[in-house]
Parts: C-alpha cells; structure tokens; sequence
C-alpha cells in the first residue's frame, strides 16, 4: 500500500490488477494534519478539473432544450407535444446511466471514469451534427435526443468521486460547487444558443455542437494528467446493494426528485412553455431564448450556498424551509398562469429555479451527515473509527448515486407533466398544482423524518 510522503504528497502508484492511472492509496481526509498538509491540495485540483468536465456533460445533457428552438414547426413539422418529447427523452436516458456511472467510479477510479465519460460526450454531439436538417424523420431525431443523456452521468459519477475527496465538514461546499459548477452547464448552453439564434439564425445549429468539440476533448485530456484515483472509493458496488436496503435511501431519494428534479425539468422545459404559455409575447424562438437561461443561472449559481447553508444550520432544516418556499413559489406560478400576467410568471419561475438550487445542496448535504451520524453512534458502542467512517463513505457515495439517478427521474415527471397539461387544457396549470401537492408532501417527510423530536436522525 502506498503512504503519504514524509514530504505531505501522497503516493501514486499502479497496482496489480487496476486500470492504469495515477491511484492514491493512503487518503485520510478526516484526520486534520494530513487535510491540511496534504490532502487539500489534491482534493481542490481534483475538483477543479471534476467541476469542468460535468459542466460539459451537463451542458450536454441539456442540448436538446436549444435544439428545439432551431426546429420552427412550419420547417420541421414537430408540433409543442413532440417537441417536450424530444426533451423528456435524454432526460430519462441519463437518469438511468447513473447508476452503472457511480459503479464506474469503484470500478475504473475517479480520474480514469472522468476520461471516459468525457470522451463519450462526443457521440450525441457528432451525430446530431450529422442529422440535424430538414427532411430528418422525427424517429431519427429521437434516438439521437436519446444519445444525449450520456451526459447526465457525468453528475452521479462527478459528485461520487468528490465525496470521497472531501471531510465531511466540508461536504456541503465541495458537493455544492461540484455540482452548481455543473449545473451551470444548462444556462451555458442556453446563452451559447441565445447568441446563435440572435446572430447566426434558426438555420444553423450547428454552430452550438462545433463550439463543444473542443471542450469536450479538453475535459478528457485535462482530466488524464491533472486528476487522480482513490482506493477508499472502490468496493462501491457492495455498498449499493447494501444501500437499497437502507430506508434513508428511499426517502432522500423522494426529496431529490423534489429538488434536482425540479431544476433539470424546469431547465429543459421552461423555453417551451413560455412559447405555449405566453405564445404572444415569445411568437419566435429567439424571444423565448432570451429568458431560458436566467432562471438555471440562478439555480446553479446559488448551489453551494444550498451546502454551506446546510454545513452551518443542518441539511434537513434547510431543505424543510426550502419545499415550504418551493410550494409558494408553485402557487405565485399558478396565480400568474391564471391571470396571464407574465411579469409575475417569470418571478415565480425564477424563484422556483433559485430554491431548487438551494435545495440540491442542502438534500446532498444531508447524505453524508447521515451516514457520519450513523458512524458516530457505531465509534461510540466500541466499532474502530477508521472501520466507522470507511463504511461511512462508501455508503453515501452509494446513496449519492441512487439518489441522483431517481431524482434525475423528477425531470422526466416535469417534462411530463407539462406535456399531458398543454395537451390536456392548453395550458400549464395542471402541472403547477401537481408541484404544488408534491412540495407539500416533501415538507411533511422532512419533518417527520429529520426534523420531529426524538428522531434517530434530528437535525442531520
């Protein structure tokens, strides 16, 4: 086993039977000394190079929320119903390869995963580049829609690795900005479609594919010479099966649909729905372009305040306090859709985006102070601590990854919903009652769960 260097750099070795790569065997971010002398300088470089490569996935998770505003209905023949299809589609692909990317993480190591995935990205950018003109069949351009949720695997992999990275009293800032960094990949694109749309027209899309080329190829290549693979994090697939077990998983998992997939729905719906909902006020694509992007700026911009918030006052008290302000937020959209007031409508997106935001970091929070309490109470009935705490660790990189993985299923619901609302009553205000009714519910799991006296878990 390699140690740490009397000089505070880690070892980097190849062992037998690992993939190759540079591999750290010797990581104790709990203990100070080593956090402080060794440990957080490789976990800030791997964090840097973490946050830019789910960046890029995000960004291309979410293309096909600016792909459909280069498809005029007159041009292509895809009526709103298709278009939310075409946007459901990736999102349901990459919440399922979430779960086989977390098992990635113990299989391959971090950094070799990161290259991997990373370079994946360039098959749903190539070949929609390759198919995206008009004649194109619409079967064709839902298979290659698909082809784009490789990209939200990049999150479950991304935010298990880091977790691993990190001491858990500072968790909630480094899952925060790993994951609002990533975030920030849906209003990227979306500005960077903005900018097309407003200089290039509606008839090149192309542009938006040729501009990510580039950064995907730097995201692997940067992540195979600056970043690293930690031992701690393997046996993961152990700890999964384990973690289907447990019941917190399930019930984090149920608040994570409330939150991220709030955020990744409203993401990639919200242009669509300001065309069908205001279709006066944004009769063209570049006027509902315009708008998209604010509100998941905000949302990922305000993620790791969602953690440190959590790391200062408890994760489950932040996201009770967050659903509470959710559902008011729901019921000014409703209000707006109502009265067709469009200033007030945007306020209340706006607002939902911002809160999902806060309570994405403060549910993931939550992850690991669960599992540290659980550690904590096993050190204290005579279990070795570093035994505690590797258990610890494992187990909430494995909940980190089923969580993402069904919370990720919330954007589907949104997209859902709104298709079956606009088709249903041509309008959203089906959906935003169904928001409503879900925030109310996860406000009364968080108390009685998390927050109620007595609890096993108060105040995680």
């Amino acid at each position: 086993m390699a140690t740490a260097t009397q000089t505070g750099a880690p070892l980097q070795q190849h062992a037998p039977g690992r993939l190759g790569g540079r591999w750290i065997d010797d990581w104790r971010p709990e203990d100070p000394e080593f956090w402080e002398s060794t440990g957080k300088g490789v976990a800030r470089r791997n964090l840097f190079f973490s946050v830019f490569s789910e960046h890029i996935g995000f960004s291309i998770w979410s293309l096909w929320s600016v792909m459909v505003l280069f498809l005029p209905e007159p041009v292509f023949g895809i009526d709103p119903a298709g278009k939310f299809l075409l946007t459901t589609l990736p999102t349901a692909l990459g919440a399922v390869v979430r779960l086989p990317y977390t098992f990635a993480v113990a299989k391959f190591g971090g950094r070799n995963w990161t290259i991997i995935s990373a370079a994946a990205l360039l098959v749903p950018t190539i070949a929609t580049a390759v198919v995206l003109e008009p004649g194109v069949s619409y079967t064709t351009l839902l298979v290659v829609s698909c082809l784009a949720g490789v990209g939200g695997g990049n999150f479950a992999s991304s935010m298990t690795n880091i977790n691993a990275f990190y001491p858990t009293r500072l968790k909630g800032w480094a899952l925060g900005l790993n994951a609002g960094g990533g975030n920030l990949g849906v209003p990227v694109i979306q500005l960077i479609g903005l900018l097309v749309l407003a200089t290039a027209g509606a008839e090149h899309p192309r542009i938006v594919l040729f501009v990510y080329l580039p950064f995907i190829v730097v995201a692997a290549v940067g992540a195979a010479l600056v970043m690293d693979n930690l031992t701690t994090a393997r046996n993961q697939p152990r700890a999964m099966r384990e973690a289907t077990r447990e019941g917190h998983t399930w019930i984090m998992s149920f608040l994570y649909i409330g939150t991220f997939g709030s955020f990744i729905g409203f993401g990639f719906a919200f242009g669509q729905v300001l065309q069908n909902q205001f279709a006066d006020d944004f009769a063209t694509p570049l006027a509902a372009a315009q708008l998209t992007w604010l509100g998941p700026l905000l949302g990922s911009l305000i993620r790791p305040l969602g953690g440190s918030l959590a790391d200062r006052y408890g994760g489950a008290r932040i996201t009770f306090w967050n659903f509470v302000a959710m559902a008011v937020g729901a019921g000014v959209v409703l209000t707006a859709s109502q009265v067709e007031s469009l200033p007030l409508f945007l306020v209340g997106f706006v607002l939902l985006f911002v809160l999902s935001g806060i309570g994405n970091g403060s549910t993931y929070k939550m992850i690991p102070a669960i599992f540290r309490a659980r550690a904590m109470d096993a050190v204290a009935a005579g279990t070795d601590s570093a035994v505690a705490d590797k258990h610890a660790l494992r187990m909430s990189g494995a909940l980190i990854g089923i969580a993402g993985a069904i919370g990720a299923f919330g954007g589907v619901l949104v997209n859902l919903a709104f298709r079956q609302s606009f088709l249903s009553t041509g309008s959203g205000d089906g959906a935003y009652v169904a928001f409503i009714a879900f925030y109310a519910v996860c406000v009364v799991v968080t108390w009685v769960v998390y927050l109620r006296p007595g609890n096993e878990l108060a105040g995680v």
